[in-house]
């Protein structure tokens, strides 16, 4: 008699088990292909890719494309796209450059200032802010779609940076302002901090706050969201700013890295940023995606391009290969959202 009333709850309970376990590795799939790239590339290299240099590299070379990403996320989640955070890079760099020189250098926008490398940072952030604005406005007031916007924004913020700095890099620029791309706290790099602090505040902000809430709402069903009292015009306004603030901030980190405002800066970014976001699990469908996610995308990214560097895989192939892993990680949500 027992055993006829055990038997369900048992196979009820293998069924549960087998269910949870499906979940879990799906949930937590993202991390086990970093893990499986990371052991791939140890063997492929005899060693030299998991060297604590190495690894704080590849980390500190995808801080930009990580911090941008936890920004992507936001719009996506809301079915949007921004195809101009790469030309962005480009205007804070070489306007907040300008404002760091350390000389009366023939690039110079500012001759005779000695200004505070603080006015370099917010110029920097303020830009970016600037410009996701524009965007935001261009989608929610002008009623353009998304991809357009952004696409005129790509090429537009491009030539901005040309044109303000003459097609020259800006370089020579002081000390305080490179710290932001060369510097480290307790041997920790400068950029690696600033990415897991724009990570942490992303992730909150998505979480645990209104804005957050209205993010997922207007994502999964915008009507319903319109209906419930949200104003979308005024979130993607802010998410759009958001993305451009973070843009910015990326810029500033990409010019203090190499010590110059290089116009050049952030070309083919946005297609990292994508790849990062979109491999992370955040879903074109929207209302689907995590911030840890687009952070364990940005790695995966880092990962591929520093891997395939010590192997002296050809840059060309390397963009075959990150564009195929675009297609693939759509494929696999669409399959995963069917």
């Amino acid at each position: 008699m027992s055993t006829t009333t055990n038997a369900p709850q048992d196979s009820a309970t293998a069924i549960t088990s087998r269910f949870n376990w499906g979940e879990l590795a799906r949930k937590y799939l993202i991390i086990l292909i970093l893990i499986g790239l990371i052991v791939l590339l140890t063997i492929f290299t005899g060693g030299s890719f998991i060297k604590t240099q190495n690894l704080i590299n590849v980390v500190r070379q995808v801080s930009a494309i990580g911090i941008i990403a936890c920004g992507m996320t936001f719009v996506i989640i809301t079915l949007g796209i921004d195809l101009s955070v790469g030309a962005t890079v480009a205007v804070a760099a070489v306007v907040s450059a300008s404002l760091a020189q350390t000389d009366q250098a023939s690039v110079i926008k500012f001759p005779g200032l000695d200004l505070p490398v603080v006015v370099a940072v917010a110029a920097a952030l303020g830009v970016g802010a600037l410009l996701g604005l524009l965007n935001g406005l261009l989608i929610t007031k002008a009623r353009i779609a998304p991809f357009i916007a952004t696409l005129g924004g790509f090429t537009a913020y491009r030539g901005i940076a040309y044109i303000y700095s003459d097609g020259r890099p800006i370089s020579t620029l002081k000390d305080g302002f490179n710290w932001f791309g060369q510097g480290d706290v307790l041997g920790i790099p400068v950029p690696i901090i600033l990415f897991a602090l724009v990570a942490v505040i992303a992730s909150i902000l998505l979480n645990r706050t209104r804005f957050g809430r209205y993010t997922y709402a207007i994502g999964g069903n915008d009507q319903a969201a319109r209906v419930s009292g949200i104003n979308i015009d005024r979130v993607r306004l802010g998410i759009y700013t958001f993305v451009g603030l973070l843009a910015g901030l990326a810029g500033l980190i990409l010019a203090a890295r190499i010590g110059s405002g290089n116009p050049t800066l952030g070309t083919q970014m946005e297609l990292d940023v994508i790849a990062a976001t979109v491999i992370g699990g955040t879903s074109f469908v929207g209302g689907i995606g995590t911030i840890w996610g687009s952070v364990v995308g940005a790695l995966i990214i880092g990962t591929i391009n520093n891997g395939l560097d010590l192997l002296n895989v050809s840059p060309f192939w390397q963009m075959v290969v990150k564009g195929a892993i675009i297609v693939v990680a759509i494929i696999i949500d669409e399959r995963k959202n069917r």
